[in-house]
């Protein structure tokens, strides 16, 4: 039975309350099953020999994902996840990263915990309380300042079934709310961990400060995720997003 305008209006009131309070929300059926295996397909037949492309036995990554491949876009943002955005976020906030991964079945690879505390951009320069900075892959990073990261959303679209078996994010409710927060002073006598098991076609909606990370695939099943992160901020006029682009 398909949700009238209010019951709609409602869970995106709990969505962004969710996000508030805990740093993440788990969204499902925001992708059908054909549109899942197209945005496979599409992926499938590209170039993996280019410098944006990370490729090894345990992960395969394409950074500025929707830059190399424009034509998958359509795809990405379907009716459903305009209406996250629009009304989650702010009508206002546009993409200002995105990385495809692709956890192989027989993957090691393990994330410890941490926050997401830099923004891609294109170029490196002196700014006031922009730093330290990174380059990856020609890739330029900086840290921002606190409250431009606190304005920052991502959208973690699961191409597959992800639960801890196969690395689904483990997280640690109400952290992105305690500015920089460093993995090894995480006091585990008041903190709590939460697995994040997102169906295929679903969504989790994170903030880039909550503490997060994800362990080794033990069942033999590979996890696929898109991650698009979304800012409404403007950056000073030396620097520029790397990724700047608005969803229509």
């Amino acid at each position: 039975m398909k949700k009238d305008d209010a019951e709609k209006r409602e869970d995106f009131i709990n969505y962004k309350s969710q996000i508030a309070d805990n740093g993440f929300s788990v969204i499902s059926n925001i992708f059908s099953e054909e549109e899942i295996e197209t945005i496979g397909q599409m992926i499938g037949q590209i170039d993996t020999s280019k410098e944006t492309f990370r490729k090894s036995e345990d992960l395969f990554a394409i950074r500025q994902f929707l830059k190399e491949i424009p034509e998958i876009k359509d795809l990405i943002f379907n009716d459903n996840i305009k209406k996250l955005i629009k009304e989650v976020f702010g009508e206002q906030y546009f993409v200002v990263k995105s990385i495809y991964f692709d956890k192989p079945e027989k993957s090691n690879w393990y994330v410890a915990y941490h926050q997401d505390l830099t923004i891609s951009v294109d170029n490196k320069t002196v700014l006031p309380n922009f730093g330290p900075w990174t380059t990856k892959q020609n890739q330029f990073a900086v840290q921002p300042p606190l409250d431009m990261l606190e304005n920052i959303y991502t959208i973690r679209i699961h191409l597959d079934d992800t639960d801890e078996q196969n690395g689904a994010l483990k997280v640690i409710p109400g952290s992105h709310a305690k500015g920089i927060y460093r993995p090894e002073t995480i006091d585990w006598n008041t903190e709590t961990e939460h697995i994040c098991n997102v169906d295929k076609g679903g969504v989790m909606i994170m903030k880039p400060l909550i503490l997060h990370g994800s362990n080794r695939t033990t069942n033999g099943k590979k996890r696929r995720v898109i991650h698009i992160e979304f800012s409404d901020r403007e950056l000073p006029e030396e620097i520029q997003w790397s990724e700047k682009e608005r969803v229509e």
